[in-house]
């Protein structure tokens, strides 16, 4: 049985408290809102925090609430049960809505926040072992060692960003709300993300995720498709998300593509969204944006089932997607 390794738990009565607490605790430190991710790891000992700042019950990180533009908040405390039931999320975003029931399982979506969810650790089937099996294994890049395991003549870690609504939420052109010891800042979610593997979040020390905001739906359509081995739990192996705008008749004024876990960040598939620009929503057209969004993805054999097959299956779930839009 995997164990926890000791650490000090420490419940702030506010942001301001929690934010000055990682600061104070350095890299010592880490937040924890449902603890579904880090926990797991802490188990693995691929993170060992001497403290964990919890966040969960923190009144500034919870609640989904309409903006007077006719957008939404969404607290980055928020469950994933909750978003995905939420009445404002299902009238407006019914595809986040979605996404969220699509992560991992019942259980663990009433524990998982939405913002840990966005901050999910980066996986790769050579860094998610026991950490006897690491040491057997040879240490990766991710794990303290000289070498990124799939991919060893790179300089880079190339572990795979596996959230199931950053995709969707980058898609619907999202911001997020960053607290950290020099205040606040806001910015699109698609800048959160580096192509690292190793170092996956663009946020600054003792910074905290504390809110989603959501532009008015104004007529965008979305859907989220994953693929995975089971119809639960499971990580994707390939995530799709698209969100389009038609300009009232038949043809297509806006198109966002993103693709997830087949990269160390979301891949917003630029090309494919221009395929669909000033076009209908036709065979024509889905094909040309699968195909134009398959073309940059370049997943490794570093998750379950091969990359190869899994670049293949980019091209399968976007033409599915659109397809989906299309009805």
């Amino acid at each position: 049985m995997l164990r926890l390794p000791p650490f000090r738990y420490v419940a702030p009565r506010t942001l301001e408290e929690a934010v000055a607490i990682l600061a104070e605790g350095g890299p010592d430190a880490a937040a924890m809102s449902g603890g579904t991710d880090l926990l797991p790891h802490m188990k693995r000992r691929q993170r060992t925090p001497a403290l964990v700042v919890g966040l969960r019950h923190l009144r500034e990180l919870r609640g989904i609430h309409r903006t007077p533009e006719g957008g939404i908040t969404v607290g980055a405390a928020c469950t994933l049960h909750h978003v995905s039931h939420d009445p404002e999320v299902l009238l407006q975003y019914p595809a986040l809505a979605d996404a969220a029931a699509q992560v991992a399982s019942p259980t663990l979506r009433r524990m998982g926040s939405i913002g840990g969810n966005l901050c999910i650790e980066t996986r790769c089937t050579y860094f998610d072992l026991p950490e006897h099996t690491r040491i057997a294994s040879g240490r990766c890049l991710k794990d303290g060692g000289n070498i990124c395991l799939a991919a060893p003549s790179s300089p880079r870690c190339w572990a795979i960003a596996s959230s199931d609504t950053a995709p969707l939420l980058i898609a619907l052109g999202a911001q997020v709300r960053l607290v950290g010891p020099d205040g606040e800042r806001v910015i699109l979610l698609q800048n959160l993300y580096r192509h690292d593997g190793l170092r996956p979040l663009a946020l600054r020390p003792a910074e905290i995720l504390t809110e989603i905001l959501l532009p008015p739906a104004d007529g965008l359509r979305a859907v989220y498709r994953k693929v995975r081995r089971r119809g639960s739990i499971d990580f994707p192996l390939v995530g799709v998300a698209a969100a389009l705008r038609s300009n009232g008749g038949s043809l297509i004024e806006d198109a966002r593509i993103v693709v997830g876990a087949v990269a160390s960040a979301p891949l917003v598939a630029v090309e494919a969204g221009r395929q669909l620009v000033g076009r209908p929503l036709d065979a024509d057209a889905i094909a040309a944006a699968a195909s134009a969004a398959a073309y940059p993805a370049r997943p490794l054999d570093n998750a379950d089932l091969a990359g190869a097959w899994r670049k293949h299956m980019v091209r399968v779930t976007v033409e599915r997607a659109l397809r989906g839009l299309a009805l």
